[in-house]
């Protein structure tokens, strides 16, 4: 290793200790070698962490790092109890590093307060990205939407391209696409380019963005945080920057609640609006397609696109609110929810929904179905090729009769009506999901709390087949919540517009 400087007394071995505990993911150790308090730092390429307690949570859930060996070492003394250390590294994989320490000594021991850490570049994250190219797919020479980079559910068809449904197993058999879907193709005639096909959910059966297979892929807006699914790997290329738009799909919330975690603008279309031809279903009696976009623009732009002709027009005098909604969410969303509220000083009217546990278990059992239908002969076939929580839902699906899926048939009609003669010619608003996004470090059955607790909320505007845009417009626990607007169905133009006066 070649050195440049002098080690101050006693740093060097400091500095060998955390590259020793590094390498052994010893995280007792780590915690120890950071200082203690809410001012230590540490930032790589997805964000920066701040406080020692939010950076041992990270630490904790990332399952160690890549080998390496530190090739140099330059110390610069700033003063006596602080020492800047640049250090290169080589990974046994190849690729090179760079990592930037500030170690303060306090109390006789050395610790790092700050620390910026540069892994070896890779060609994509393949959390994210399934196939990505520059572009993959060009789109027209010009048009409304030109040069707008798409990133594509891995549920579209792309010509040329497989359907890789979040599961490798799948993925290996599936039939080389011949044409793409219509939802990519009018993107692509608008101008349009396909960055890539994203990664999903496994057959997008999940809100959480965890891919048992793939990893989860990060969330833009904190790191901290999961990133949402089930279209997922869309949001989080847009949130990052990677694309501008994200083409998806929404059965139960798929859309919203990512763009919600990573404050984002997200649209549920009407139910039926857009074609889904060319995209591998999960539950058609839910399954809508949608987008994901930073800016209001550029998702008002792909619906103007893909949903010409008459938008259905709103009342905007006033917005609708349901207490029971409200009363479905975190304490602390909802004080946010109702600040917000007071301040953008429009009228409310306070609307009587059905009650959330029967929307929800309504559409879980036609979903569950529907869903069973569509895969169940695939995974009977492949024991063994799903991850545990989607495999878990699945089994349950397996499990509907005909007889509960009839009844709830029945009540899902029943539903959708009352769901839209209770919004009428109205714009509901509600928070679009209980609270912010669970911590990547929580566990499984924290998520699956979060799941169910999530569907309560998303599931009315699925039943009523209805379209539901999710706007950035509040901060929670300093991450973004969104803030939905569901309108009659028809309206999906006119529910962003209204979105975009309520910033």
């Amino acid at each position: 290793m070649m050195l440049t400087g002098v080690w101050p007394d006693g740093l060097e071995p400091a500095f060998t200790a955390y590259e020793d505990a590094l390498m052994a993911d010893d995280t007792a150790a780590l915690d120890a070698l950071f200082a203690p308090g809410p001012e230590t730092l540490r930032g790589d390429d997805t964000g920066l962490l701040r406080g020692h307690d939010r950076i041992s949570a990270f630490r904790g859930g990332r399952g160690g790092v890549a080998r390496r060996v530190i090739t140099a070492v330059d110390v610069h003394q700033l003063a006596p109890d602080a020492a800047l250390v640049v250090g290169e590294s080589e990974f046994v994989g190849g690729g090179r590093g760079l990592q930037t320490q500030l170690w303060c000594r306090t109390e006789g021991r050395w610790r790092i307060r700050t620390a910026h850490v540069t892994g070896r570049p890779t060609a994509f994250d393949r959390s994210i990205w399934r196939v990505v190219g520059d572009p993959l797919v060009h789109g027209a020479a010009d048009g409304p939407l030109a040069g707008v980079r798409v990133a594509v559910k891995d549920l579209f068809a792309v010509a040329g391209h497989v359907v890789g449904a979040g599961n490798p197993t799948w993925e290996r058999s599936a039939p080389v696409s011949t044409r793409s879907a219509s939802a990519v193709q009018v993107l692509l005639d608008a101008g349009a380019v396909v960055t890539g096909i994203a990664r999903t959910d496994e057959f997008a059966y999940a809100l959480a963005g965890r891919n048992a297979h793939f990893g989860s892929p990060p969330n833009g807006a904190d790191p901290m945080r999961i990133g949402g699914g089930s279209t997922s790997g869309s949001a989080s290329a847009v949130a990052l920057g990677e694309a501008d738009l994200g083409l998806g799909t929404d059965t139960a919330g798929s859309l919203r609640v990512p763009a919600s975690y990573q404050g984002l603008w997200g649209l549920r279309t009407t139910h039926d609006a857009v074609p889904r031809d060319g995209v591998l279903p999960l539950a058609q009696s839910f399954d809508t397609v949608g987008w994901i976009a930073r800016s209001s623009s550029v998702l008002a732009a792909a619906a103007a696109i893909s949903l010409p002709g008459r938008c259905t027009a709103v009342d905007d005098e006033e917005l609708l609110v349901s207490d029971a909604l409200l009363a479905a969410v975190e304490p602390d969303t909802r004080a946010a929810f109702d600040a917000w509220l007071q301040r953008h000083g429009r009228a409310v009217r306070r609307i009587e929904l059905p009650a959330l546990d029967d929307l929800a278990e309504t559409l879980r059992v036609v979903q569950a179905a529907e869903a069973w239908r569509n895969d169940g002969p695939w995974i009977a076939e492949h024991p063994g090729a799903l991850g545990d929580d989607v495999a878990a839902r699945f089994a349950t699906a397996a499990t509907i009769t005909a007889a509960a899926e009839g009844a709830a048939r029945v009540r899902l009609e029943e539903l959708r009506t009352l769901v839209r003669d209770a919004i009428g010619g109205g714009v509901l608003c509600l928070p679009s999901v209980p609270g912010p996004a669970p911590l990547r470090t929580a566990s499984g059955d924290a998520v699956l709390r979060t799941r169910a607790a999530t569907l309560r909320m998303t599931a009315m505007a699925g039943v009523g087949g209805l379209p539901a845009v999710s706007a950035p417009l509040l901060t929670v626990d300093g991450a973004p919540v969104g803030v939905c607007l569901v309108g009659p169905a028809g309206s999906d133009r006119a529910i962003v517009e209204l979105a975009e006066t309520l910033l």
